[in-house]
Formats: C-alpha cells, sequence, structure tokens
C-alpha cells in the first residue's frame, strides 16, 4: 500500500498558473495578445479568477488559448515581475499591443 499518494496539488510553494489569451476590449476590433499569471488551486478556479480579472480590467470578450503551471521563476521581465505579484495574490495581466 501506498504511504503518500502521488498528487500534483501537493507542492511546496503556490501554484502559478500561465494562461495565454487573447482578449478584446471592444466589439469589430482586434484582439489584444496577453499573457496572465495567477496563483489559484486547480485550473477551473484560474480560469475563473482570470476572466474575472479581464472583465475587470473593461474587456468584454476572451479566448482562452492555453493554460499551465510555471515551473520554474522567470527571469526575463515583464514575467518576473508577473510572477512575483502572482504569488502574492494578484492577477498579473500581460498585454502584448
Amino acid at each position: 500500500m501506498i504511504a503518500t499518494p502521488d498528487n500534483d496539488n501537493n507542492l511546496d510553494q503556490p501554484m502559478v498558473f500561465i494562461i495565454i489569451a487573447k482578449a478584446y476590449e471592444e466589439d469589430n476590433r482586434e484582439g489584444i495578445d496577453l499573457h496572465i499569471l495567477l496563483s489559484a488551486p486547480d485550473d477551473d478556479s484560474a480560469v475563473r479568477e482570470a476572466l474575472n480579472a479581464l472583465a475587470e480590467e473593461g474587456f468584454i470578450e476572451a479566448d482562452l488559448d492555453q493554460i499551465g503551471m510555471v515551473t520554474e521563476v522567470p527571469v526575463d521581465e515583464p514575467h518576473a515581475s508577473a510572477y512575483q505579484g502572482a504569488l502574492e495574490g494578484e492577477v498579473a495581466i500581460i498585454r502584448f499591443d
């Protein structure tokens, strides 16, 4: 019998997700490419929190293309600052205009 379950949710540090998306501020406008970094207990919660943050920023629609976990601390900006913000409970939105 296994003494400790193999569960990806038992990490020493918080789970930081990155979501790659395209969001729209107005109808019939070109979308803006985004990376969203946030800490969440699971991917469903991460998606909900990301969509709520985008709505608060005035985006009316978003296409979420990919979601994954950040496995190494980024060293390059703007992702390094966004990662730190995610660890502090913020939802960091990086815009690629």
